[in-house]
């Protein structure tokens, strides 16, 4: 497999609902093709692109894989992307290394609320796009209906390429409306018939619409049109690539993965339309600039917008060549860390196998083995060009592990960030407030295979634990109490006595310490003993063992001993006497509160607030966005949104995202800080 030309590539990503037959159509692809032997997937032959084990268990996608097609001269780098909302990440990363975006869409389901996510995320990436309406051979295919629902949701630019020649049982092939004949596959061979006379009307309004939408790539053929005259064959063709680049025009196909039926007719039309990197592609850079994706340019310039970990080849960097030509061997330089890189090897990647090859030209796709570059890095010559990472979707799903068997933890964080480095939509962290160690992802499926892959590889053991709420305490009164603290052991004994007086802050600050005492009721030196007690008693909490914030602590009275006094028993002493000040000083949890923003199709509006409202949260707005979804701004607990990403997708069906930021604390309501007091009495109980 050699090096293809720029103007011969056609970078394609495949994307959609999950579960919509995504990987089925380029598996079809592949064996079309003649890349593969079968049908992968089939019958019970082993997929070439979900390959992984996870995959296999799941059924489904979770990691981009690469299928490089050699079609009618062009080389189609289909990116069959994971939709399972879980690996969405992955989505967002391959269509910014893509010309043109496919949506797969269910015959019977219609365009659903992945499909609906990513075509807005393909627009603002200004991606040529296209739709692939897929199941036309089951017996709940709706070809009109589903037309019907694309254009109602994505607008009058879309236009029928090819129609369903029949459907459910009676599907027998598609009719080409570029080329005006229907077509049937019989395995690998294809032929060609004249239009079946009943479809024949359906046909030529097709391809009435299809020359009104392309007509406007063109003023003098649009002239031509609107007077009446009729576009040649060889006009309409020439529309199409000028057409689809301009985004004017967005062609759906029909067809069946599993028949392979319609899937060369697609293969056709994407080597002969589909917008070149030189067509169209431009990368944005961090200084608001733009790169041109040039084979003129002779300065070497690659993208990283994929990292793969795997088990049998190793740490993978999957690059997008901007600008140039590259040869193994190559040292570039990675624009954020300023260090040196080695193209030791690059291979074109096809499922998990790997070919090497000799170059790679500008626009290309392939895979580098053990690059320390990192998802999103930019490396050329000079080290200065440095392209705009990619946006990952928000990470709002937050869970909390340990490890089975002490003595892991060292392995456990070292796997995991590795994970966090090939997909930054997961992070790992220490929350030193709590004291556990907290991943953040998009969902819990993509949790799960990571956990199932630390054990797969490491056989070291993690669970899933409860989050622990960074409550506080504080006071809302002034009170004061004696602390004394005595002790005789027969020699040298303990004594300290003080009197602290305790009083809320109001004005945000954590904690104040004041020395009022006078007439050396207490030694100077052993003012700082009783500040540190307090402070330590503080970390421990006074009624629920949370961390006491926002108080003022006055030291004004007190005696001490002249041989027994020391450090350790002022110490004590000020423990007790904050412990009783503040249980006169009405003493209340405080819980972290966090203001959402969740975007939802107006529909889903009243669901989520009535949710909110039951989450003790309280809606503080609601408008509407640029594309008519509604957006709701709540204020609500952080104990009441630790399972809120899960919540959102089951209330919404998967159509609402939200975002979340602090916004300080409150108190908490009686009942829950009655709960809490006794989860926490009990434990003290218990000795844990």
């Amino acid at each position: 497999m050699g090096a293809p030309t720029t103007g011969n590539v056609r970078n394609v990503v495949l994307v959609g609902q999950g579960g919509v037959g995504k990987t089925s159509l380029a598996e079809a692809m592949l064996h079309l093709s003649g890349k593969t032997a079968r049908l992968g997937g089939r019958d019970g032959t082993k997929p070439t692109l979900d390959y992984d084990i996870e995959e296999v268990k799941r059924e489904f996608s979770i990691s981009t894989a690469i299928a490089p097609i050699d079609w009618k001269g062009a080389r189609i780098n289909v990116l069959d992307a994971p939709c399972y909302p879980d690996f969405i990440g992955d989505a967002y990363a391959a269509m910014s290394v893509v010309e043109a975006a496919l949506f797969v869409v269910d015959a019977g389901a219609g365009p659903q609320s992945t499909t609906v996510k990513l075509w807005y995320a393909a627009e603002d990436l200004r991606l040529a796009r296209a739709v692939f309406i897929n199941r036309i051979d089951r017996p709940d295919a709706d070809h009109e209906t589903c037309m019907e629902l694309l254009r109602e949701r994505f607008g009058m630019r879309l236009g029928l390429v090819t129609l369903p020649w029949g459907t459910g049982e009676d599907f027998q092939g598609i009719i080409d409306i570029v080329r005006m004949k229907a077509r049937r596959c019989e395995g690998t061979k294809q032929e060609e018939f004249e239009i079946p006379e009943e479809y024949r009307a359906a046909a030529e309004a097709a391809r009435e619409t299809l020359t009104e939408l392309v007509a406007e790539a063109d003023d003098t053929l649009m002239e031509k049109y609107l007077e009446g005259e009729t576009l040649t064959q060889e006009e309409i063709e020439s529309l199409m690539a000028k057409a689809i680049a301009r985004r004017l025009f967005v062609p759906v196909f029909v067809g069946s993965c599993i028949q392979e039926q319609g899937v060369n007719s697609l293969m056709d039309d994407i080597a002969s339309y589909f917008p070149s990197p030189t067509d169209y592609g431009e990368m944005p850079l961090i200084d608001g600039s733009t790169l041109k994706i040039s084979a003129e340019d002779d300065r070497p310039v690659v993208f990283v917008f994929k990292t793969l970990n795997d088990p049998a080849q190793g740490r993978l960097s999957f690059i997008k060549v901007i600008t140039g030509t590259i040869e193994p061997g190559m040292e570039l330089i990675c624009a954020r860390t300023r260090r040196s890189d080695r193209l030791a090897h690059l291979n074109v990647m096809c499922g998990k196998e790997m070919t090497e090859v000799g170059c790679a030209h500008a626009g290309d796709i392939i895979v580098v083995p053990k690059l320390s570059a990192e998802t999103g890095d930019t490396l050329s010559v000079s080290g200065k060009v440095e392209a705009a990472a990619f946006a990952f979707p928000n990470s709002p799903y937050r869970i909390a592990i340990e490890v089975v068997n002490r003595g892991d933890e060292e392995k456990l964080f070292t796997f995991i960030d590795k994970a966090c480095e090939a997909d930054p939509t997961m992070r790992i962290e220490r929350d030193e407030e709590t004291g556990q160690t907290v991943i953040s992802a998009v969902g819990e499926a993509q949790v799960s295979v990571l956990l199932n892959r630390l054990e797969d590889r490491t056989r070291v053991e993690a669970r899933i634990v409860p989050l622990r709420i960074p409550y506080r305490e504080t006071i809302r009164r002034v009170a004061s109490a004696q602390g004394r603290h005595k002790k005789q052991t027969g020699g040298a004994g303990q004594f300290g006595d003080c009197y602290l007086r305790v009083e809320p802050l109001t004005d945000g600050t954590n904690y104040e310490f004041v020395d009022e005492v006078v007439g050396g009721r207490i030694p100077r030196a052993l003012i700082p003993a009783v500040d540190r007690g307090v402070q330590e008693t503080m970390q421990e909490g006074v009624i629920a063992g949370y961390p006491l914030t926002g108080i003022r602590v006055a030291c004004y009275d007190g005696s001490y001993h002249p041989v027994d006094s020391n450090e350790m028993a002022f110490r004590a002493a000020a423990r007790l006497a904050l412990r009783k000040a503040c249980s006169e000083a009405d003493p209340v949890i405080l819980e972290p509160m966090y203001d959402i923003t969740v975007t939802i199709p107006e529909s889903y509006a009243g669901a989520v607030m009535g949710d909110v409202s039951a989450s003790r949260g309280r809606v503080t707005g609601m408008d509407a966005n640029e594309r008519g979804d509604a957006v709701v701004t709540a204020t609500v607990p952080y104990a009441e949104l630790t399972d809120y990403a899960t919540r959102l997708r089951s209330l919404t069906r998967g159509n609402g995202d939200f975002t979340m930021e602090p916004a300080g604390y409150e108190q908490v309501p009686y009942d829950v800080q009655k709960h809490l007091v006794e989860f926490y009495e009990e434990r003290r109980a218990q000795g844990r």
